[in-house]
């Protein structure tokens, strides 16, 4: 196998057709490249797609009230109504499958409208009343301080969390707002906590511009009663999202006398069907690039199959030559698989390698271009995939040269002297 002189026949016989072996050479080298590529580029777009949804919860479920569209109990079609804490509790003592549960409001204001004071500076943000588990169903990246607590919302107490933008309109660089107080319509909170969000783009941006406050505190700060805006709900490991969507709106509906076909009296966005969505997606992604990729690779090897017949042909009086000297079979057919292997295996490596490089340059030029709030996040290659697409190279170059040792074991030693 390391025989020095079985090498040095192998590189002069590629080396005595120079552009026929570069040019072979170069289309497994694209075909390797292009594959890496393309396996780099769908993962660039798989990582800023997930990205972009932060660190949700894949078992949770968002449930709003909507206009009734059907009459029911006496009640007229279009009817609102609003859930209430006794929804909440309800929720909690009925469906054992639910793991949170996070009651949400939103106070008024923030659209448009300078809502946040501090000193001469003023903002509009949103203003959400919130419990401590929400945390724990779609995540912020606690920058300084704390998040809430659970002795926050039994004391009703008058702090807030708030987000990187408005650090940006109501403190001065140089400002720790830790500890100060800002007025939240009319009424002033003091800042224990400040957070980014670890969503990108839209509702990244929204998050941010948004503050924290506990849920009791804004329900009785600001009128609202036991007035519930959304429920945040993620369900138990071995039920299903859905399971459990179902199960709670059912017991809404109910308790709120809505018919039980009324389908468009409870709006929900359910984030386990959307990362099945988004999961098939890509995996239909990833087949459509194998497929193409090993498409493009075996016209490489189709490629390196036709120059190894060349060079049988070429070789024919000098392979006949070898036979009448009574060289075996099997070294005949060895120094012929060998030749495509090794054309095969170093053009592939060399695609390989320059596939890596370039998805690196493509990741630090996102990085260096702003890369948090892209779609398009950290081309990569798996290490097993590239070792597949190694061993891939290997098992075409070995079929590669099949033909041509099989076409070099028909030639007949007096044929091959005959030969001209």
């Amino acid at each position: 196998m390391f025989d020095r002189d079985r090498w040095t026949e192998v590189y002069m016989a590629l080396k005595s057709n120079k552009l026929r072996t570069f040019l072979t050479a170069f289309g497994v080298f694209w075909g390797i490249f292009m594959l890496i590529i393309m396996l780099g580029s769908g993962k660039g777009l798989e990582n800023g797609v997930y990205y972009g949804m932060g660190d949700f919860a894949t078992n949770s479920v968002f449930i709003w009230t909507q206009p009734t569209s059907k009459p029911y109990k006496g009640y007229k079609q279009g009817r609102r109504y609003h859930f209430t804490n006794q929804d909440t509790k309800a929720i909690l003592d009925n469906i054992p499958e639910v793991k949170l549960l996070a009651p949400r409001i939103q106070a008024r204001g923030g659209d448009g409208d300078n809502n946040v004071i501090r000193g001469l500076k003023t903002g509009a943000f949103s203003i959400l009343g919130d419990v401590p588990e929400v945390n724990l169903i779609d995540p912020v990246i606690i920058t300084d301080g704390r998040f809430l607590n659970q002795v926050d919302i039994n004391d009703t107490r008058k702090i807030a969390v708030i987000g990187e933008r408005v650090i940006e309109v109501l403190f001065e660089k140089d400002e720790n707002p830790i500890g100060e107080y800002i007025k939240l319509n009319g009424v002033y909170f003091q800042v224990v906590g400040t957070f980014k969000s670890m969503h990108n783009q839209g509702w990244g941006e929204w998050q941010n511009q948004s503050i924290f406050i506990p849920f009791t505190t804004l329900q009785k700060t600001y009128n609202y009663g036991n007035r519930v805006g959304h429920y945040s709900i993620t369900s138990k490991s071995e039920y299903t999202a859905t399971f459990v969507e179902e199960k709670v709106k059912a017991l809404l509906k109910r308790r709120h006398s809505v018919h039980p076909n009324d389908d468009r009296a409870i709006g929900s966005e359910n984030i386990e069907k959307e990362f099945i969505k988004i999961n098939n997606l890509f995996i239909g992604i990833a087949g459509l690039i194998w497929i193409v990729g090993i498409g493009t690779l075996i016209a490489g090897i189709i490629g390196v199959s036709n120059i190894m017949l060349f060079i049988v042909k070429k070789r024919t009086k000098e392979i006949g030559i070898q036979r009448a000297l009574g060289a075996s079979p099997s070294v005949i057919i060895s120094s012929i698989l060998t030749e495509s292997v090794v054309l095969t295996a170093i053009a592939g490596w060399f695609g390989l390698v320059f596939g890596v490089i370039i998805l690196e340059l493509i990741n630090k030029a996102i990085q260096s271009g702003g890369g948090d709030n892209s779609m398009f996040t950290n081309p990569e290659v798996d290490f097993n995939v590239a070792i597949i697409a190694l061993g891939i190279l290997i098992l075409a170059g070995i079929f590669a040269g099949i033909i041509p040792a099989k076409r070099a074991m028909e030639i007949r030693p007096i044929d091959a002297i005959r030969d001209e």
